[in-house]
């Protein structure tokens, strides 16, 4: 192995010594660029928790105000289906009046005999309303 003159080892040290010279330097650099990013993101993730915890506020505000009107609009249907379940109600009391109106006179019919009895015509929406749900409604009646 040939050796190398002196005179390029020395060069070859300085300059390996004036590179390891420079590093502090550079190590200092570096250092003071990852505090101030450190500082950046310490302020920008504040920020941020901060807009979070606004929105989550305004959020949880707009839920409310939603639940608010949500309620509202049950309560109001809930009346409209209570007054439609009340007219109901009240059709249904009036036809099954009727119909135990129509069963005594059907008995009076048939207790006074066949020559006494009056063949009363039937109500004609209601003996429509029969015929459409299928039944077979007959003009006059029988006594059973």
């Amino acid at each position: 192995m040939r050796t190398q003159p002196i005179e390029s080892r020395v060069i070859s040290l300085e300059r390996r010594v004036t590179h390891l010279e420079q590093l502090p330097a550079r190590i200092d650099d570096l250092t003071s660029q990852i505090s101030q990013l450190r500082t950046e993101m310490h302020g920008e993730f504040s920020a941020v928790r901060v807009e979070m915890a606004d929105l989550g506020v305004s959020l949880r505000s707009e839920m409310a105000e939603l639940g608010v009107a949500l309620r509202t609009e049950m309560a109001d249907q809930g009346a409209a289906s209570a007054a439609r379940d009340e007219a109901l109600e009240i059709q249904m009391r009036v036809l099954h009046a009727d119909v135990i109106s129509r069963f005594a006179s059907s008995r009076k019919a048939c207790q006074r005999g066949p020559s006494e009895s009056r063949v009363r015509k039937p109500n004609s929406s209601l003996l429509r309303w029969a015929m459409q749900q299928g039944g077979h409604a007959r003009r006059g009646h029988r006594c059973s």
